[in-house]
């Protein structure tokens, strides 16, 4: 197997003939966090280093959310990487109780938080959903997901009620 992309190579006799195939064993969930096929992938290094971060452009200093590889404002392609405050607050939030895909705990409470006056689509974890609301304050927590392949550990940033 090779261990980045998750390939197996198989080979089998049959009527003496040799046959052989390569076959891979699952498509990358995350494609956002290879390192191979997307710049943005140090965003996710620093999620699962504990650090929310974003962009700022070098141009013209405009903060960015989502990060980016470009300024929006003024299209410069420098930028620099921030950290970001680890707390915000619940701008506005939806509870999905029923059609939870499989693997994912039920209900599952989708946000918009606010963190230093960027708004970030996100999911809250560990959260009582009679316990949320808008305005309530929040915490930033790294969200483990499914393994790329080769057995990568990967992370998507979530929040928590503070």
């Amino acid at each position: 197997m090779d261990p980045g992309t998750g390939a197996v190579r198989t080979t089998a006799r049959v009527n003496a003939r040799t046959w052989s195939a390569t076959r891979v064993k699952m498509i990358d969930p995350y494609p956002l966090q290879n390192g191979e096929t997307n710049s943005m992938h140090v965003f996710y290094e620093h999620v699962a280093q504990g650090r929310l971060t974003t962009t700022r452009c070098k141009g013209c200093n405009t903060l960015a959310w989502p990060p980016r590889r470009f300024c929006g404002e003024c299209c410069s392609d420098q930028f620099d990487w921030v950290d970001l405050p680890n707390h915000g607050r619940i701008h506005g939030y939806s509870i999905q109780e029923a059609g939870v895909p499989a693997g994912f705990r039920k209900p599952l409470i989708f946000a918009v938080v606010e963190v230093a006056g960027l708004r970030m689509f996100t999911t809250l974890v560990e959260a009582d959903p009679q316990a949320v609301g808008v305005g309530k304050p929040v915490r930033f927590t790294p969200m483990a997901v499914t393994d790329g392949p080769g057995g990568a550990k990967r992370f998507l940033p979530a929040f928590t009620l503070a």
